[in-house]
């Protein structure tokens, strides 16, 4: 988890440069093999980061084990970990403290 999470990191720090979100996350999401529809996944992307911003999720572990539950089955705990980079990345970038934190453990 926290080689995935060093790996998040970087790819954290290269933001999207379109101007739809959704559409950005999906495409970055694509590059990791994450599949699924794209309104799901930024409905979960989004909702992670409501998660870490309320503190229901305390840091990028248990946030990416909440995500590995939500995404379709056969994902990776590396995966939830590259959906979390990205969802922070694209939604919440304020969070990148999280990740981090993740890496530096």
């Amino acid at each position: 988890m926290v080689a995935a999470a060093a790996v998040a990191v970087p790819v954290v720090l290269a933001a999207p440069s379109h101007a739809d979100p959704d559409t950005d996350f999906a495409n970055q999401l694509h590059t990791y093999g994450i599949y699924g529809p794209r309104d799901y996944n930024a409905w979960l992307g989004k909702i992670a980061c409501k998660r870490l911003w309320t503190g229901l999720d305390a840091d990028a572990y248990e946030s990416a084990k909440f995500i590995l539950t939500n995404l379709q089955l056969g994902s990776t705990q590396a995966q939830a970990v590259q959906f979390l980079g990205a969802a922070i990345t694209t939604y919440c970038p304020e969070q990148i403290g999280v990740l981090q934190r993740a890496a530096a453990q």
